[in-house]
């Protein structure tokens, strides 16, 4: 049988992994469920088939597939995002080393940072992402990671993502970025000469709010190595959660291009609106992004935040009053979901940190569903107008 291939994403997140020939014929990738598999001379105890060595058959078409669509060469799936982000950075760190980090990052990865990490004797320093002049100052002996966010959390900003790579390159550092915001749809890191690239598959890749999972991609020998500090740590993902993981990709490129189509219609809402005092979307001309998006990115985003005139009384007041968005955490879903990132995601944070990232306790973190635009900006017109 021809092997069904094809050069474009939406044939890739299609058919990349598949099994050839379908299994007895099914369409869709049966669920393995089952620990452990029949020993057949595997030499090498990571060749073994178990769950938690990552190498199920449900495992193997998701690493093919993930890989594919960011044109990498390797991909690895664990149990949700925190458990790749911290999988990938112990395999790569180890106590007296230290790594470079932009300074405005999601909670949970900044609290790894600052909480976890020097216990274990690494370190960090943090960088802003848009003055490479100031990075090398920062560099130790045994800097090992630069690490940065494709849309930062949740301020919507880009670093300067090319310097990165160069910066990377130039003093023998391992770049890693975390592309849950952009997907891959709208940003592909190893097209720019990223080392590795870091998923929450719970959003954007899955995008049905109904597991939590994360992805590795990026160079082989990279991941190969993470993937066995993850046999360690236990955080495999379970064959059925790759089964959904593997369903919800085949969407992804539909999905987050009406997210893109619909954020922008609504970002340009809020941007005109008197209510609002503060907008950030990358897809607005006068954002100080907007032309490095432009260069880098084949689409915006379904991400925005802002905030109103008013405090925290008046952001928690027109949050009640939509009817259409979930007051929830989490994103990229085909529900939209809207929160206050220093009661949710940044809730870690101490009020100065929040202060020194620039994230005020009245902003808004707005991730566009598939709803229609016109009936979300309805609610969202509805809510202000009330306010």
């Amino acid at each position: 049988m021809m092997e069904r291939t094809g050069r474009q994403l939406e044939t890739k997140l299609i058919h990349a992994g598949e099994p050839s020939p379908l299994i007895e014929g099914a369409v869709s990738m049966p669920i393995f469920q089952s620990a452990t598999f029949e020993y057949r001379g595997e030499q090498d105890y990571h060749s073994l088939r178990y769950i938690r060595l990552n190498n199920t058959p449900n495992h193997d078409a998701l690493h093919q597939k993930l890989a594919a669509i960011e044109n990498a060469e390797a991909a690895l799936v664990t149990s949700s995002g925190m458990a790749a982000i911290a999988t990938t950075l112990l395999a790569l760190l180890g106590a007296g080393d230290h790594l470079l980090a932009q300074n405005c990052l999601y909670g949970g990865t900044y609290g790894l940072l600052v909480n976890d990490f020097p216990l274990l004797g690494i370190g960090v320093d943090f960088i802003d992402g848009n003055r490479p002049s100031d990075w090398q100052p920062r560099l130790k002996p045994r800097t090992r990671v630069i690490y940065v966010e494709t849309i930062a959390n949740p301020l919507i900003e880009i670093a300067d993502l090319k310097a990165v790579v160069e910066f990377a390159k130039t003093h023998h550092l391992i770049s890693v970025i975390d592309n849950t915001f952009a997907s891959p749809v709208n940003f592909r890191p190893s097209e720019w000469g990223f080392d590795l690239s870091l998923h929450s598959c719970t959003k954007y890749l899955n995008g049905h709010s109904d597991i939590v999972a994360g992805a590795v991609i990026g160079r082989a020998s990279l991941i190969e190595k993470i993937n066995r500090k993850l046999a360690h740590l236990g955080g495999a993902l379970d064959p059925h959660a790759c089964f959904l993981l593997q369903r919800g990709l085949k969407t992804l490129a539909v999905r987050v291009r009406h997210q893109n189509q619909t954020a922008l219609k609504i970002a340009r809402f809020l941007e005109a609106h008197p209510a609002i005092e503060a907008i950030n979307y990358l897809g607005l001309e006068r954002h100080p992004n907007h032309a490095r998006a432009r260069e880098l990115f084949d689409g915006f985003g379904g991400m925005l935040s802002f905030e109103l005139r008013g405090g925290v009384k008046e952001a928690e007041e027109f949050i009640a009053r939509l009817s259409l968005p979930i007051s929830a955490p989490s994103l990229g879903g085909v529900e939209s979901l809207i929160t206050r990132p220093a009661a949710t995601s940044h809730a870690g944070l101490s009020a100065a940190e929040r202060l020194r990232a620039r994230i005020a306790d009245r902003l808004i973190r707005l991730s566009v569903g598939l709803e229609s635009a016109d009936d979300l900006i309805e609610d969202l017109d509805r809510a202000l107008e009330q306010g």
